[in-house]
């Protein structure tokens, strides 16, 4: 057994400047605020300015983990590591890992990127959770990142209406492994066989992007909303409740909920499901839409900021994203 565990020690999020409200988006869909909001809790999402430097994801991806190293009380030359997730990246080469530890000047750290869709963070947590537990590093940054932006057919109403742009990020470090304040488990899983309730047609190697491709929109996304409905509300409560099983503790011993903010009536869904309150599930998709990988670790962080989450409680997190990816992280803050 590892004498090692990690544990949170810093979170900071990072947004564009811009505002985009429902009214915003039935200037030029057939849509208004109130069919947005009551089917999906969304009133307004923050939009990148294309081409600007300062909201490129790794640019917001740096603004977040400023703030984490402040709140961790770490610099830059302290981390060992970067992984960044998304699936919006700022090139497919390099990394958007490498252009973050670029902008830092963290010259020691090794960088990736995993793309678990909106599962990623989940999924990059668990993976640096394991590089400390295993004593290769001590002081990992992982970000969630995204501007889906880009990605988003703006004339499709299904779609264009979800997503924002986006940056968490978390100081993981290393702790003895009896620490209180620690990562207690993470429960990952994926089912391939389900990749066509959400993908990207085009823009791979299997399909590059021409200009027929392009107008056709099939470099964008494309999702079936009512069926991922259906697989996220089982498959979130499933993970939480494995999560919690394996730590010998029930979900009355979680002090908050962070799921993926995906869709405010699958939250409600699950949390009904589960039993568990509403007053104690972190909800921001009210203001920034769905951010994919950025969900959990902005609505986490927001809390910690407020006083909402406060040292020593059970912080539960639950995720699902395209390909199908799932996932589950119980930590005590």
């Amino acid at each position: 057994m590892s004498q090692f565990a990690s544990r949170v020690s810093g979170t900071g999020s990072a947004f564009p400047a811009r505002v985009v409200t429902n009214d915003d988006l039935a200037k030029t869909l057939d849509t208004n605020d109130a069919w947005i909001s009551e089917r999906t809790g969304i009133r307004q999402r923050r939009i990148s300015q294309p081409g600007s430097e300062h909201e490129q994801n790794s640019s917001l991806g740096y603004q977040a983990a400023l703030r984490a190293l402040e709140m961790a009380g770490k610099k830059v030359e302290d981390i060992d590591a970067i992984l960044f997730a998304t699936c919006s990246p700022d090139t497919l080469v390099p990394s958007t890992a490498c252009w973050l530890q670029k902008k830092l000047g963290a010259k020691k750290a090794w960088a990736l990127d995993v793309n678990a869709a909106c599962s990623g963070f989940v999924y990059a947590l668990s993976t640096a959770d394991m590089y400390i537990r295993n004593g290769q590093v001590k002081t990992v940054l992982v970000v969630g990142g995204e501007v889906l932006s880009s990605f988003v057919n703006w004339e499709d109403r299904t779609s264009a209406i979800l997503f924002g742009d986006g940056a968490g990020a978390f100081i993981l470090e290393q702790t003895a492994a009896d620490s209180p304040q620690r990562i207690l488990s993470s429960h990952l899983r994926t089912d391939g066989s389900l990749w066509d309730l959400f993908y990207i047609h085009a823009g791979g190697s299997n399909q590059p992007v021409t200009p027929e491709i392009h107008e056709k929109r099939l470099d964008k996304m494309t999702m079936k909303g009512k069926e991922i409905f259906k697989v996220a509300v089982k498959t979130l409560a499933d993970f939480a409740e494995e999560a919690v099983k394996a730590n010998g503790l029930s979900l009355s011993d979680v002090d908050w909920f962070v799921p993926h903010q995906a869709n405010l009536r699958i939250i409600e869904a699950v949390a009904k499901r589960l039993e568990f309150p509403a007053e104690r599930t972190l909800i921001n998709i009210d203001k920034f839409g769905n951010t994919s990988a950025a969900t959990t670790p902005t609505a986490f962080d927001e809390a910690v900021r407020d006083g909402r989450v406060k040292p020593g409680q059970v912080v539960l997190f639950d995720v699902f994203g395209a390909g199908l990816t799932y996932g589950s992280l119980l930590m005590r803050w």
